[in-house]
């Protein structure tokens, strides 16, 4: 088989897990392509809902629809074949059982139930293994997964409106519209693939915000996270209108308020530090164990100061407008442990990842140095 069909196959693999970015939460994005022995397409898939078929799965069932024999084939796959019982069954023994002579798999699975375990029991049973194949796409596109199973905490990526001069805000705190329709769209695209959402109470009892999505198609809303320490959030807040989950971490007790909140859906849970706030680095661990990949932080300035002060943000997305506003809020209050600045040297270091052009604004992702270095 050629190398450029090789190659061929890979990437249509991983355009078949991005197409997927939405759906399969908590699960990893994974595409897979079926070629015969000749090098034609004979199956291709990907992982579906959680609790549904995996990509592999969905590939050999593609070409079953299609009257393919996949005896002899090899699967392309963007993430190793698992090989525990999960919410479904082993793909490794799948891809044996259906006659498959080899797999290239972009990379190994940090899920410490497969990591490395579903190669071994392919080669087992005398199937070639290649790793490596778009291993940099693959782990881009499962960053937040990779992250959490790695370092069980999820991706923070905090994203920002803000004119040019870094304004979100004015002083009097109207925010709506810095950006155009344009970027608020590709906001609601970029809330609909993390899957999760974070605000803090601030947003809701200023703006009383929906924070869903409604802007793009979406088969799901993203689950809602707020940080409320005193428990004030209203019970008729918008939030509550959207048909998805709501968790609210706290850290004083109120018996009748969390009553009243759990009476519109929310799950309550209490986090204190010991400066009487949510305890927001538990927070993200306790987020790690609930299967949240990727949190998209969508707040205020002071819990984006906050979040960055404890060094819990990993990337920044951000949406800058062609204005100048002057006074006016600002990202992030107090964003460094050791308050003001005196040295550039000491300010947090980015590594910009891409630019985009969305009608008259920006956007920009820029990530913490380092930070995907896991």
């Amino acid at each position: 088989m050629t190398s450029t069909r090789s190659r061929d196959a890979m990437a249509q693999a991983l355009e078949l897990a991005r197409q997927a970015s939405i759906e399969t939460e908590p699960n990893p994005r994974v595409g897979c392509v079926l070629l015969d022995p000749q090098g034609a397409v004979i199956g291709q898939g990907s992982t579906q809902t959680v609790g549904g078929p995996h990509a592999e799965i969905m590939a050999l069932r593609d070409a079953a629809a299609r009257n393919h024999s996949v005896q002899g084939a090899t699967a392309y796959v963007t993430l190793e074949p698992c090989s525990h019982h999960g919410r479904t069954g082993p793909c490794c023994d799948a891809l044996i059982a259906a006659g498959i002579t080899k797999v290239v798999a972009s990379i190994a699975d940090p899920n410490p139930l497969v990591a490395g375990q579903g190669f071994e029991r392919l080669r087992a049973a005398g199937i070639e293994v290649a790793v490596g194949a778009g291993a940099d796409a693959s782990r881009e596109l499962n960053i937040g997964f990779f992250s959490r199973m790695v370092r069980k905490t999820p991706w923070v990526r905090l994203k920002v409106a803000a004119s040019l001069d870094g304004r979100t805000a004015l002083a009097n705190g109207t925010s709506q519209w810095i950006t155009s329709e344009a970027a608020r769209t590709d906001g609601h695209a970029w809330r609909a693939r993390a899957g999760t959402v974070l605000t803090g109470v601030g947003t809701v009892l200023e703006d009383d915000p929906r924070l869903d999505v409604r802007l793009v198609q979406t088969p799901r809303q993203p689950l809602l996270v707020v940080v409320d320490s005193q428990l004030q959030t209203p019970p008729d807040a918008k939030i509550f209108h959207a048909s998805r989950p709501v968790w609210i971490y706290a850290a004083h007790r109120n018996e009748a308020r969390q009553a009243a909140l759990e009476a519109r859906g929310a799950t309550v849970s209490y986090l204190p530090n010991p400066q009487g706030k949510v305890d927001l680095a538990a927070m993200l661990r306790d987020l790690a164990v609930r299967e949240i990949n990727t949190l998209h932080v969508e707040a205020g300035h002071k819990l984006n100061g906050s979040l960055m002060r404890e060094g819990l943000v990993d990337e920044l997305l951000v949406y800058l407008a062609p204005k100048f506003i002057g006074d006016g809020l600002g990202m992030a209050s107090q964003p460094h442990a050791a308050g003001a600045l005196t040295a550039l040297g000491d300010a947090l270091a980015l590594e910009f990842k891409s630019f985009e052009a969305l009608g008259p604004d920006l956007r920009i992702v820029a990530r913490v140095a380092g930070r995907d270095r896991f």
